[in-house]
């Protein structure tokens, strides 16, 4: 059987297949009907958020075929020479089209020769020529650049909705995908429809099991098991330092990493903090998670963890953003946990 990536599988083909992106197609859709489309469009956003594929539904939303649909890296293709090439490429008529559609991804990868090339095309581009340009980092495209384009701001996709589709997919695909599974999935993908799709393919290709849930794929990814994870929230609750650092500990030999370690233990901090104070999350939550884990946190939502709070989860949040860059991995999670220890015995 020939082997297709879920990414390229389930890539949205029509713009009613967009998630998380509504603002943006309202827009663009807006666009097409009032025979208003610009000439230049600036895509902006985290990376697997859809910014190619809204490119592609809305150039072929234009009438134009592949023939007339040109991709360009400007990772690979960033110097003026090709920016020179592509300004000879504009003028040449559509093949079969309307329109002749320039997407260029990671156009922040251009030199600043390229840019000034591009901008001279961006100015003047002839009547049949639209450029949608994407990239990651706004904040290195000329500014130049920027003004002469509509821009629009991708939405980083919450977890809500990565869990959604993974669920659908994994239905699609013959298997289930139980709610715990899908949310650590969707926590590891960290905001990218790509990434979590790639981390899905890894386990379906890995496990033969009809149904699958976390307890499966927590080998697969190298997880921590829930039980850690709670022995760490418990602890830091109760100021219990054996049991908090032994946790950190039993983290180090399972050669856990810190970063996914912290960010099950924040999602379980916000579910308490949620049940806390909503009473609405509570009944919501008890038809969505296990039922020994809505357990778990109700007995944390009293004064037994009231140094489970806003304080503590601020902490956390520090702590995962130092772990990016610590060259001693776990030492964002030890100064973390000290902290709290200090804390508690005030």
């Amino acid at each position: 059987m020939e082997y297709t990536a879920l990414y390229r599988k389930y890539r949205p083909e029509k713009f009613d297949e967009v998630l998380g992106q509504d603002h943006i197609i309202t827009s663009l859709r807006g666009a097409l009907k009032n025979d208003s489309v610009a000439h230049a469009y600036l895509f902006s956003g985290t990376r697997g958020t859809g910014k190619t594929s809204i490119a592609r539904i809305f150039a072929g939303e234009l009438g134009c075929t592949k023939n007339d649909v040109y991709e360009i890296d400007g990772a690979s293709n960033r110097k003026i020479d090709d920016i020179r090439a592509l300004r000879d490429a504009v003028a040449t008529l559509p093949l079969e089209s309307p329109y002749k559609v320039y997407i260029i991804d990671e156009v922040h990868m251009l030199t600043k020769d390229a840019f000034n090339a591009l901008l001279k095309t961006l100015e003047e581009p002839p009547q049949h020529v639209i450029f949608i340009l994407a990239t990651t980092e706004l904040h290195k495209v000329l500014d130049t650049i920027i003004s002469r384009c509509q821009v629009f701001q991708f939405n980083t996709p919450g977890q809500e909705v990565l869990v959604e589709m993974l669920k659908s997919i994994a239905k699609k695909e013959k298997r289930e995908l139980d709610e715990d599974a899908a949310e650590i999935i969707s926590l590891l993908a960290d905001g990218s429809f790509r990434d979590a799709q790639g981390i899905l393919q890894k386990i379906l290709s890995s496990v033969t099991d009809k149904k699958i849930s976390r307890g499966t794929i927590e080998p697969i990814l190298g997880v921590p098991q829930d039980e850690l994870v709670e022995q760490f929230v418990q602890a830091g609750a109760t100021g219990d330092s054996d049991k908090l650092l032994g946790a950190i500990n039993a983290l180090k030999d399972g050669s856990f990493n810190a970063s996914t370690f912290l960010l099950l233990v924040i999602r379980k901090v916000r579910l308490i903090l949620f049940m806390r104070f909503s009473k609405t999350m509570r009944t919501s939550l008890k038809k969505e998670i296990s039922e020994h884990e809505y357990k778990f946190i109700e007995s944390l939502i009293g004064k037994e963890g009231t140094t489970l709070n806003a304080g503590f989860l601020a902490h956390l949040l520090e702590a995962l953003q130092q772990t990016k860059f610590a060259s001693v991995p776990y030492l964002p999670l030890e100064m973390f946990s000290f902290k709290v220890l200090e804390t508690n015995e005030e």
